[in-house]
């Protein structure tokens, strides 16, 4: 299948990349405002891109802002797409949009956390039942939508209203890597830490811990607990309950090749708990990090549901909660009062 890009900056661009090693896939062009060399065809406006390079569906690339205005476009053109995240900057924002494009069914949103490795693999972990119902995720890991993703995702809860407690605080860290890549500054800056309780109700719960630039400061641990009823996982480890007074301490253990005198290539292989296995790299032979490994996983489920050939990989109404609910994390530490989501209007009625 054919797609092509709305955007090509560094997020763009990722997309790009990992197709080009997808037989099944092919980027066709990019609409971009300014003119210049791309390793694709570059097209000055989305009727220009869609007259002439024909694609299946569309990748939105561009900043939050200018997101809604893009889907809204392509979804009048009658164009399946896959919009960056987050779907919309701010509460009304996503109200619009959902009225604008929500019974469209052409909507798709490239949160993709859930489908890396070492995520998936908890997930079917928790699914499994080895820890019984979750009752409470807690991520210290990535920040807003995409952590709130993660709570929503391992806990199995939809769209009912939540309630948020939230505070910052402010402490002196060494920043040594960014987006931009190595700092060089050895100095401590002032970082900001939010922290939030989310209750769903019914006994289940999120806490939200993130510090600044915390997905690229190897400074900090990034840490996912997910508790049940009958146990819980910790990172990379399920204390669960096995048997009658029995307690079982099992680790989830990732297979990656090319250490040593395995001379397969250094990628990642298996997930496994015990003898099971929770997640096979879908793309061996490739050398892809988590996060390529991701981004491959949501395009290729993407162009598998425009054929009509599997469900949605990641509907516009659970990112539009995702994000409804992150920003109430920050209304709740920029007040410092509560917040209670309102039932939003893509919850099923």
């Amino acid at each position: 299948m054919k797609f092509a890009v709305v955007g090509f900056g560094w997020r763009g661009s990722a997309f790009w990349r990992v197709a080009q090693e997808l037989p099944d896939l092919e980027c066709v062009g990019a609409v971009v405002r300014t003119p210049r060399e791309l390793p694709v065809p570059a097209f000055g406006s989305l009727d220009e891109c869609l007259e002439r390079a024909r694609p299946d569906f569309l990748v939105t690339a561009v900043p939050r802002a200018a997101n809604p205005g893009v889907v809204s476009a392509a979804v009048d053109r009658g164009v399946p797409v896959l919009a960056e995240t987050p779907p919309a900057p701010d509460a009304d924002t996503l109200r619009s949009q959902w009225a604008a494009v929500g019974g469209s069914g052409l909507v798709q949103v490239a949160e993709q956390y859930l489908m890396m490795p070492a995520h998936a693999a908890r997930l079917a972990a928790v699914r499994s039942g080895i820890i019984g119902t979750p009752t409470q995720v807690q991520v210290s890991s990535t920040h807003q939508y995409h952590a709130v993703s993660l709570i929503r995702g391992l806990l199995g809860t939809r769209f009912g209203a939540a309630t948020v407690r939230a505070s910052r605080t402010t402490a002196p860290l060494v920043e040594p890597q960014t987006r931009q890549g190595w700092t060089g500054d050895p100095e401590p800056r002032p970082a900001t830490t939010t922290i939030a309780t989310i209750d769903f109700g019914d006994g289940r719960s999120g806490v939200y811990d993130f510090t600044t630039n915390q997905s690229r400061n190897q400074l900090r641990f990034r840490r996912i607990l997910v508790r049940g009823t009958h146990g819980e996982l910790r990172d990379d480890e399920i204390v669960h309950l096995a048997g009658p007074r029995a307690i079982a301490r099992t680790p989830i253990t990732r297979r990656q090749t090319g250490h040593d005198l395995d001379l397969d290539g250094y990628e990642t292989q298996t997930l496994t708990l015990g003898g099971e296995i929770l997640h096979r790299n879908p793309f061996p032979g490739r050398r892809w990090n988590d996060d390529e490994i991701a981004t491959a996983t949501i395009l290729t489920a993407m162009a598998a549901w425009v054929r009509g050939e599997a469900p949605p990989p990641y509907p516009l109404a659970e990112a539009a909660q995702d994000q409804l609910i992150a920003l109430a994390i920050e209304e709740s530490a920029d007040t410092d009062r509560p917040v209670t989501t309102a039932e939003a209007p893509w919850a099923p009625r």
